[in-house]
């Protein structure tokens, strides 16, 4: 209704979308997505799937653990 076009309003109901199926999975969705956005180049196709709130993996800070 207010996104100014019938395209604007489509990638507003995508983001909504993903947005509440991370929150609906307990899961932050920001976080989710920088995490996402960050590893979706470098993912193969075939792994896709693997990002999907539903089977996503926060990534384990590696960095605490080379300090101990």
């Amino acid at each position: 209704m207010f996104a100014g076009s019938d395209r604007g309003a489509e990638r507003a109901a995508v983001m909504a979308t993903l947005i509440m199926t991370a929150r609906l999975n307990n899961i932050d969705p920001k976080a989710w997505l920088a995490d996402v956005f960050a590893r979706i180049a470098d993912m193969p196709q075939s792994r896709l799937h693997e990002l999907l709130p539903w089977n996503w993996t926060p990534p384990t800070s590696t960095s605490s653990a080379q300090a101990a």
